[in-house]
């Protein structure tokens, strides 16, 4: 087994004013050559933006974009027509593919909103822009992982355009949970959003991360209260 560890105050970190942005990988004005990616994951803002704030129309392609809110929301609009509001418990993707123009706003005056913005390397080229939104109860599920993103077009969760996949949950003290790899020569890159857990002899906290390959099993054990994203990549 292989690990790498990213504590939370390792991360990088911007403050725009009305953004407030800590980067897990290499992004912007950020740059550690130790920190480029995870396999085919490329990016992983934790971003806050003031109220009233937001992205203004930009572009992307040959991304895959995977917007998960913590807290408060985030309106979104694209050069397909899309205009859509996600909420905390909503999960989006955007395939950037051949190019697509997007703005991200917080509707609302009084409170910040807190999502995390996640880039994956897409498997194939210039496939036509698309856009993805869902809505997942994780207490109905509580304590185990429920996939919200996958490479196969099946289920509840939403395709990407790679042979990659995102699962959440809300965890108990005590529990114990397993990750096992869906496919060959894959990763899981494990990012505790709250909560305190063990996994592979460490013990992480509030967005501490780690990065396990090589093994055929990864148990979690939770010691706090916890809401955890855990996203299995390809390695090349």
């Amino acid at each position: 087994m292989q690990k790498i560890l990213h504590r939370a105050n390792t991360r990088g970190y911007a403050d725009h004013g009305w953004l407030k942005s800590n980067h897990t990988f290499s992004f912007a004005g950020y740059h550690d050559a130790s920190r480029m990616n995870f396999g085919a994951l490329r990016v992983l803002n934790d971003d806050r933006v003031a109220p009233g704030m937001g992205f203004g129309m930009h572009g992307h392609s040959d991304m895959e974009i995977v917007s998960i809110p913590l807290s408060g929301s985030l309106a979104h609009k694209d050069s397909t027509g899309r205009s859509e509001t996600i909420l905390s418990g909503d999960v989006q993707i955007m395939s950037a593919g051949t190019g697509i123009m997007h703005s991200e706003f917080n509707p609302d005056n009084a409170k910040e909103v807190n999502f995390l913005q996640i880039w994956v390397l897409p498997e194939k080229r210039g496939i036509a822009p698309r856009y993805g939104q869902r809505s997942f109860d994780l207490e109905a599920k509580r304590n185990s992982f429920i996939k919200v993103v996958s490479w196969q077009e099946s289920g509840d969760a939403l395709w990407i355009n790679q042979r990659a996949e995102f699962s959440q949950g809300v965890f108990d003290p005590g529990t114990k949970v397993q990750l096992k790899p869906s496919a060959e020569n894959t990763g899981f890159y494990l990012f505790v959003i709250k909560g305190s857990v063990e996994v592979a002899g460490e013990t992480l906290q509030n967005r501490d991360a780690i990065g396990i390959s090589g093994a055929d099993t990864i148990d979690i054990t939770v010691k706090d209260d916890a809401r955890l994203l855990a996203i299995e990549v390809p390695l090349s």
